[in-house]
């Protein structure tokens, strides 16, 4: 079985908000997990403390399991200093404007 730490979406329609867990990397998003690990609310301002809530022991339990983070989960990890913080690819030239576009 392979775990993966992730988001699993809660909220209303426009309102998300997420749920830091780890599942089986075969179930579905929103579906069944293993266990609640912290919440993730993006409505709020980025420095607020409750934008991101970690609990760090069982974060780590799971880690020394075997469990891999989700890209966004690590990010996560990376601020909080529980993980080294995975280094962003560089941009290609497909992310630059074409000369038409510039004219």
């Amino acid at each position: 079985m392979a775990l993966r730490i992730r988001l699993s979406r809660a909220g209303a329609k426009k309102r998300p908000f997420y749920r830091i867990v780890v599942a089986d990397s075969r179930s579905p998003r929103d579906g069944r997990y293993i266990e609640r690990l912290g919440t993730y609310n993006p409505m709020v301002a980025k420095d607020n403390e409750s934008r991101v809530i970690l609990k760090q022991e069982r974060i780590n339990y799971w880690l020394s399991q075997g469990a891999k983070p989700s890209d966004r989960v690590a990010r996560f990890l990376g601020e909080a200093n529980m993980i080294t913080l995975p280094e962003r690819s560089e941009q290609t030239k497909q992310h630059l404007p074409r000369p038409k576009t510039l004219e």
